[in-house]
């Protein structure tokens, strides 16, 4: 019986998929061939030789050594667009209240319990947190993935005039974004005309402290930024400094911690962005089905590590080997197999960045001698044999 060992507590609906398809699954699992997680960080962690594969409940994966596993053969998995309707509800709630002075005018109004003249006051003091509305202000949107699209097509339908940026995006979510969008060619051109600015994009080396200094000069006075992102995307310091000048009229993170804690004319939520019970069981459901899906039969969707690989097992054997993305490798990998007259019935081989997967579909049997030379090629990371 394969084994899944969860890191966090998981969606019950994730677990019995996994239950129902035959996995022992739980907090206790030992020498597992899977993990589920939320937030936990697995950064310390030794993997145990029998792990095939890490399926994160969520789309960001800055609590797994993503680069690490890769050198393993360790599939990692994210659920892009399980939790996006979430974040861009929260999304739109933090234009709000960033606007508005919401947070701060209840917190006021607490302050006049017990107040017998606490309707008069309210009348007298509301004037200090007059905000602007939204509608007919512009928007920039920096990243256009499942929930930057959302974010964007549901502005726009709040009436905002909205710009987008994402050089990388992908044809789904440019069929899925609102023709009224417009889009941005540059950051510059978010930054010089955006009212208020939304950030959506993963959190990697490239993008620590996107939002930074030389950044936030670039914008208008006044603006306003949201960060359901990450963190470490804008720079606390730099937002800091703009917040006390002005040049920033406001700044929402989903990223309490404490250093945005200390920030003026800040609103710190406790990442919230995907804790909805919807949310959580649509992750729950798609990281289970991708666990399940790779330990059986070795597909691979949603991976953040190696390529997607989806064509469906019709053969005896199936031989997954993972290995570094170089030359000459699918000549001595599936030589290995012909000059001992096995046919290969069926061969993929995909690559992402300096890693690859080639799967060889077999009828007949694999000897285990010939997997061995395979583990032994100058190159190869990992076989695995599913029967």
């Amino acid at each position: 019986m394969a084994k899944v060992k969860l890191m966090n507590k998981i969606a019950s609906v994730g677990v019995d998929i996994l239950k129902n398809a035959g996995y022992e699954v739980g907090e206790d699992v030992a020498n597992a061939e899977g993990i589920m997680v939320r937030s936990a960080s697995l950064h310390e962690m030794e993997f145990d030789k029998e792990l095939l594969g890490i399926a994160r409940a969520g789309a960001g994966v800055n609590n797994i050594p993503v680069d690490a596993c890769a050198e393993q053969g360790i599939v990692v998995f994210n659920t892009p667009g399980a939790n996006a309707n979430a974040v861009k509800e929260l999304t739109i709630a933090a234009l709000l209240l960033s606007s508005r002075k919401i947070t701060a005018g209840i917190e006021w109004a607490k302050t006049l319990k017990g107040e017998a003249d606490a309707a008069k006051l309210v009348e007298k003091g509301k004037a200090k947190f007059e905000g602007p509305e939204i509608l007919g202000k512009k928007l920039g949107v920096i990243g256009l993935g499942a929930i930057g699209v959302m974010v964007a097509n549901a502005a726009k339908e709040l009436g905002m005039d909205v710009y987008g940026y994402d050089p990388y995006i992908s044809v789904n979510a440019a069929w899925g974004l609102s023709r009224g969008v417009h889009k941005a060619d540059t950051l510059k051109e978010i930054y010089e005309n955006s009212d208020y600015i939304t950030i959506h994009v993963p959190y990697m080396p490239a993008t620590k402290d996107y939002i930074n200094a030389d950044a936030i000069a670039l914008m208008k006075d006044g603006v306003r930024i949201i960060n359901c992102s990450r963190g470490e995307v804008v720079n606390n310091a730099a937002i800091g400094a703009a917040l006390e000048s002005g040049k920033v009229a406001c700044y929402v993170t989903d990223f309490a911690n404490v250093e945005s804690l200390e920030l003026p004319n800040t609103i710190c939520m406790p990442h919230l962005g995907a804790t909805t019970p919807e949310s959580e069981t649509n992750c729950a459901i798609m990281a289970a089905k991708e666990l399940d899906n790779y330990i059986k039969n070795g597909i691979i969707k949603n991976s953040v590590n190696f390529p997607d690989f989806e064509d469906a097992r019709d053969c005896d054997v199936r031989v997954c080997i993972f290995h570094k993305n170089i030359p000459n490798m699918l000549a001595t990998l599936s030589g290995a197999f012909s000059k001992n007259n096995i046919n290969i019935e069926h061969m993929t081989s995909k690559s992402k960045k300096d890693f690859a997967y080639t799967v060889l579909d077999i009828n007949g049997d694999a000897p285990a001698d010939i997997i061995a030379s395979l583990s032994e090629v100058d190159g190869v990371i990992r076989v695995r044999v599913i029967k």
